[in-house]
């Protein structure tokens, strides 16, 4: 079934072939078919708001396909903590202990989702060991991301090195093609400032000399990685 946004929908999760290693994709058949009964398939366009920070929650949402990122602001300054690929969960946190959201989620590109209210979800986590395990393993795995945000944020002190690990991790996976590697990203710069913590300025300043010392440049939406060494390096350094 197509979206409005031109997204094929998977409705159902036993016969997906999206699925992935994530949380619920990964659950026992048993307990993926109690969770196709409380899920609710849901799409939207880029640019949508699913949650906002300081709402109360109303439930987790499992990314199926597109992007999203999590951000928070204070002060008028906004600071993207990270991107969000399928399979992952989002406000589970929230969900279990009934705080308002922390984060702000929006999509990057046209999105399905599946969500579940809360109540239906703290059914399923007491029905379910199995998911409970999982959800304390996703859990975890959001607590390592944190704990190396803190690490980036605290140890990266220099424009070029937080730039460089940006760019690395935007091209992992991608082969080389004489030398080069090509990426094509969704972000802007202004979004890419605030995923390293930087101002548009210091950004484009500091993509300004990557590209004068031939290391890497943005052509438009697309990552051209000349020198990945000299990147390593930076982040090494």
């Amino acid at each position: 079934m197509n979206s409005p946004y031109g997204l094929s929908l998977a409705e159902d999760c036993l016969l997906c072939r999206l699925r992935s290693d994530e949380f619920f994709c990964a659950l026992p058949r048993p307990s993926l078919e109690a969770f196709e009964r409380i899920k609710h398939p849901c799409s939207y366009p880029a640019g949508a708001v699913i949650f906002l920070e300081g709402q109360p929650p109303r439930g987790v949402f499992v990314l199926c396909q597109g992007q999203a990122k999590l951000s928070t602001t204070d002060k008028g300054r906004t600071l993207i903590l990270r991107m969000v690929k399928p399979g992952e969960v989002l406000g589970l946190s929230t969900t279990i202990v009934g705080s308002p959201y922390e984060l702000t989620c929006a999509t990057m590109q046209p999105c399905q989702l599946n969500f579940v209210e809360r109540e239906d979800f703290l059914c399923f986590l007491k029905e379910h060991g199995d998911v409970c395990l999982h959800a304390a393993q996703h859990l975890s795995h959001d607590c390592e991301r944190t704990y190396d945000l803190i690490r980036y944020f605290g140890l990266s002190h220099f424009a070029s090195e937080r730039l460089a690990r940006f760019l690395l991790e935007s091209a992992v996976g991608k082969q080389a093609s004489h030398g080069v590697v090509r990426v094509k990203l969704t972000l802007t710069r202004t979004e890419i400032s605030q995923l390293v913590g930087l101002d548009r300025v210091t950004v484009s300043r500091t993509l300004g000399e990557f590209r004068k010392k031939k290391v890497a440049e943005l052509d438009g939406a697309t990552l051209i990685i000349r020198n990945r060494a000299a990147l390593e390096r930076l982040v090494a350094s």
